[in-house]
């Protein structure tokens, strides 16, 4: 049996249990911010995604429960989804072992990096589109919105391959897609909906994984242990917790992980990190002021139904 308690699996844990509150949070991070930091704590690149994913399968699984219990995802826009990612989920795994050569790592390594960067560029553009819809009204449209069904398959398909080879864009790169496809969905319908389609999606990239790599339960326990409350309790929170400037630290850690990970030197990557912290906040704050925005807001986010649905939403909750 696996020992959980050394200072490794410990590590493991924590980590786990922080990056489960940023995916029930906000829908994303996922493998976005758990991949790479199971391979800065010394795991392998391809027994760091195999394993990321096995837990993934899991510990998503809570957070869209929550947000099945409180009726906020599209179910058919999760179906088309599912529908579109699953095949080439599965098909992650022996793309790498067929590309990846003699150095599958190495192949992973530079893959994750590469995501991550396009992750945090589609991330920053979901952040825009969001300050842009404040400058709107602030106000979410309580239509349905019209199911797009080619382009929504053909998202699953991306972000299904994307998912299988890095673990990354399951709560990522899929939910700036849905948020460019469907612009009136509201942001708890967006999370909700991401996390429905993400469990088929992540558990089929881990089973193909798991056959071609398999998992070390060293890795994988505390994975699940650290996750499932780390997740739970995000997702309770989720309509409480003001996300923007989680979303702006998300963009930075992601920008600097994926450029280590491009094997950028750590010098460089102390500059550009300095220069997104003093750099960012004027940029935004100028971004703001170009829609007519204050240039600073602490409001908890990005949309906010009106108050009577927001009165029923509560009533059903009770």
């Amino acid at each position: 049996m696996p020992d959980i308690w050394t200072t490794a699996a410990l590590a493991v844990l924590a980590v786990s249990f922080g990056v489960g509150i940023v995916v029930g949070l906000t829908g994303m991070g996922g493998g976005a911010l758990m991949t790479p930091a199971l391979i800065f704590l010394g795991i392998p690149p391809t027994a760091a995604v195999a394993n990321d994913l096995v837990s993934a399968s899991v510990t998503k699984s809570v957070g869209a429960a929550v947000h099945w219990r409180h009726g906020s995802p599209n179910l058919r826009l999760a179906g088309l989804l599912i529908i579109g990612s699953v095949p080439f989920a599965f098909a992650g795994a022996f793309i790498i072992d067929h590309w990846g050569g003699h150095t599958p790592d190495d192949f992973v390594k530079m893959a994750i990096g590469i995501a991550l960067l396009f992750t945090a560029t589609t991330y920053t553009l979901r952040i825009y589109l969001q300050m842009r819809y404040v400058a709107q009204g602030n106000v979410v449209s309580t239509d349905t919105p019209r199911v797009r069904t080619v382009p929504t398959l053909m998202v699953g398909m991306i972000g299904g391959l994307l998912v299988g080879i890095t673990s990354v864009g399951s709560g990522s790169l899929i939910m700036v897609a849905l948020l460019l496809l469907y612009p009136t969905l509201s942001a708890v319908k967006l999370v909700g909906t991401d996390l429905v389609q993400a469990v088929p999606l992540v558990f089929a990239a881990a089973v193909g994984h798991v056959i071609v790599h398999g998992v070390d339960w060293d890795v994988l326990i505390p994975l699940i242990v650290g996750g499932i409350p780390g997740t739970f309790l995000g997702a309770r929170l989720a309509h409480r917790v003001s996300q923007s400037v989680i979303r702006r630290g998300i963009v930075i850690v992601l920008s600097l992980t994926g450029l280590k990970l491009l094997g950028v030197s750590p010098e460089a990557v102390g500059i550009i990190g300095a220069g997104l912290l003093l750099l960012g906040p004027l940029a935004w704050s100028f971004a703001r002021q170009s829609q007519g925005l204050p240039a600073f807001d602490h409001k908890a986010g990005a949309w906010h139904a009106p108050d009577h649905d927001a009165d029923a939403e509560s009533s059903e909750r009770r």
